[in-house]
């Protein structure tokens, strides 16, 4: 074998160890960060680099979130049905009201009902444009489903300017730690929503922007057998 050749050799190795690496780097590399805007559908960065997670940002006290709130204008969040008893993967998960800093034990909240919970984040692009749609649906669903929005990222109190800039004012709930995603084992992107059957367990988790009242009908009969 010529010199030629030998070093031609070890060159495709180099340039094939070069691109494990690159491989390497790129998997493991923090996604999301960027709250231009620009991470519509994407991963969520919430724990995204390792850091812990947290409910809503430390500066988004009451105090500092009332005039926001009286802002928005949002429905009060859901409460049980009488004598229903909170079960399935959300039950026990306590967050914070969006419409006015309460605690809500989620899976008590929607027990007895069948129910659609969006999770969505102010910086989302498809979330802005689902919110309205979804906000139709609720008035045409009437009572027949609980429509519950979560807010996935700490920053409570863009989710309250964004909601008075949509003018949408659907109840909802201040996840940032991304908790009933988790424990609905949804995607890490937005907006998915989350169908609830009356007794609390998963119909369906759709990691999908709904661009009308319709569509969310639609996928509301297929999952939970519902007409609305």
């Amino acid at each position: 074998m010529s010199p030629d050749v030998r070093i031609s050799n070890t060159g495709r190795w180099t340039l094939a160890g070069v691109v494990v690496v690159l491989a390497l780097v790129f998997a493991i590399w923090p996604r999301g960060g960027d709250e231009s805007g620009t991470r519509d559908h994407s991963d969520l960065t919430t724990g995204a680099s390792g850091t812990t997670a947290v409910e809503r940002a430390p500066g988004d006290t009451d105090e500092a979130l009332a005039a926001p709130r009286a802002a928005a204008g949002l429905q009060q969040c859901p409460t049980p049905a009488p004598g229903a008893v909170a079960a399935g993967p959300l039950a026990g998960i306590e967050l914070g009201c969006l419409a006015d800093g309460s605690r809500v034990d989620v899976g008590a909240a929607l027990a007895g009902k069948p129910a659609l919970v969006n999770l969505w984040a102010y910086w989302c692009g498809p979330c802005a444009k689902e919110l309205p749609a979804l906000d139709d649906y609720a008035r045409r669903a009437g009572g027949a489903v609980t429509v519950l929005t979560a807010h996935e990222d700490p920053k409570e109190g863009n989710a309250l300017a964004a909601l008075t800039e949509y003018g949408v004012h659907l109840p909802g709930v201040q996840d940032g730690a991304g908790r009933i995603a988790t424990a609905v084992g949804a995607p890490k992107v937005l907006p998915v929503s989350v169908l609830i059957r009356a007794d609390g367990s998963v119909a369906a988790v759709l990691p999908q922007p709904f661009d009308s009242a319709d569509e969310i009908a639609a996928a509301v009969s297929e999952h939970l057998g519902v007409a609305t």
